[in-house]
């Protein structure tokens, strides 16, 4: 019968803990803690003790430390030892030396199928805490990715934006189809012979949401989003608004995924007059230099949003350079009810006739149904602040807020906007 004993790890033992870390019969099935941390761990002298058979290395516990708490990183065996008391003998030791290090506290994160470790734990008088669950984030970014995202003033979005989009169902699911699928899935769309996306246009009346379909997009990619502001960009350089967006695009290009949004692109995409030497003809003449070039790599895409997409020039929206431009236009009735649902779920409310709200915010954008739906809420704090128990909304509570509330839109913006439609839609 062969004999196991249990010592401190020693600098020599690394190589044969990396192969036992790496066999996954070896200890849990999703390990919280990846090999390189283990490694990392063992190197800057956390403690670690192993399981010898002979000169064999057959199971390994790691742990780190932080003051009087310590991490058990890893509970590590040889499939032929289990179930031999070796698990358990590990952690006593590993406690030993956490012990005289002065922890106090010693906690393990092991998955819910974890097939090693919890038995041992369990012997040596560990007690699982039931209803906590483990959370994680998984930075896609580089550090230097980071450092130049923070500098072009970009963020990751938030991962649940696509969901939180309330209605708006026909807008979401074309740019689902054309813009988003693609992208996420290019091996699929290389071979339908599908070429996914690299630039579009979002045209509609002001406040439709069109920067917000933008950073949905992002979300739903867990690419990087970036915002160009030409009114800023302008001020940054000496050498022009032109220089400045020659600068900006090729910062962008350092980063290997991105969606970049330039809103109110017409502002540097407008109709270009008769004078050759004007300012604005020489901006719109380098924006249609920087797309071709933007479109050369994967993992990016230009989103240009506009208020008015008959103000661009034509070049600008020619094939080639824009793959679609899509209408995102007023929320019709059952969008407007599914936006009315979201923002008025976190107020407390009486039944309310959904029906005549919808149909007196008709001329409301998603951001005036927001700032309506603050106002209704004001008035159940103000009633509650007041001194009135359980304060809650009713529907003529909304229903001022609508009235009180000035459209953004106008009947002539719609009339537009329609017509836009017919003109220039590319889906």
């Amino acid at each position: 019968m062969a004999i196991w004993r249990v010592r401190d790890f020693h600098d020599e033992d690394l190589d044969d803990l990396i192969g036992l870390w790496d066999d996954p019969a070896s200890g849990d099935s999703d390990p919280v803690f990846s090999v390189s941390e283990l490694v990392a761990a063992v190197r800057g002298g956390d403690p670690a003790v192993v399981a010898l058979v002979g000169e064999e290395i057959v199971g390994a516990a790691v742990a780190e430390t932080d003051k009087d708490r310590a991490w058990l990183l890893r509970l590590s065996l040889a499939p032929p030892w289990r179930h031999r008391g070796i698990g358990s003998a590990l952690l006593q030791g590993l406690e030993e030396r956490l012990v005289s290090a002065g922890v106090q506290r010693i906690s393990c994160l092991l998955s819910s199928e974890a097939e090693i470790g919890a038995a041992a734990l369990e012997h040596q008088g560990y007690r699982s805490r039931p209803g906590i669950v483990f959370y994680e984030k998984l930075e896609s970014l580089s550090s230097a990715a980071h450092g130049l995202l923070a500098q072009l003033g970009g963020r990751m979005v938030r991962p649940d934006a696509w969901q939180t989009l309330g209605g708006m169902v026909r807008e979401k699911e074309l740019i689902e189809q054309r813009i988003v699928l693609p992208l996420a899935y290019p091996d699929e769309a290389e071979r339908a012979g599908l070429k996914p996306p690299r630039a579009v246009v979002l045209f509609g009346p002001p406040g439709t949401g069109k920067t917000t379909f933008a950073k949905a997009v992002a979300s739903r990619l867990a690419w990087p989003f970036v915002e160009l502001f030409p009114s800023r960009l302008a001020g940054e350089s000496a050498a022009g608004l032109a220089a400045a967006l020659r600068e900006a695009f090729a910062q962008v290009s350092e980063l290997d995924r991105v969606v970049l949004f330039i809103d109110e692109v017409e502002e540097i995409a407008a109709l270009r007059g008769d004078s050759a030497l004007s300012a604005a003809q020489g901006v719109t003449n380098e924006m249609l230099k920087l797309i071709p070039a933007f479109r050369e790599r994967d993992g990016r895409l230009l989103v240009c949003a506009t208020n008015s997409v008959r103000a661009l020039d034509a070049a600008f929206l020619r094939h080639g350079r824009f793959d679609y431009v899509i209408p995102v236009g007023p929320p019709d009735p059952a969008a407007r009810q599914a936006i009315w649902e979201r923002y008025l779920e976190s107020v407390p409310h009486e039944e309310l006739d959904e029906a005549a709200i919808v149909e007196r915010s008709d001329m409301l954008t998603p951001a005036d149904i927001e700032f309506a739906a603050r106002r209704a809420a004001q008035r159940v704090f103000e009633r509650s602040v007041a001194g009135e128990s359980e304060a809650r909304a009713t529907t003529g509570d909304v229903l001022e807020a609508i009235a009180a509330t000035r459209p953004t839109l106008t009947r002539q913006m719609i009339e537009d906007f329609e017509a836009d439609i017919d003109g220039y839609a590319r889906l």
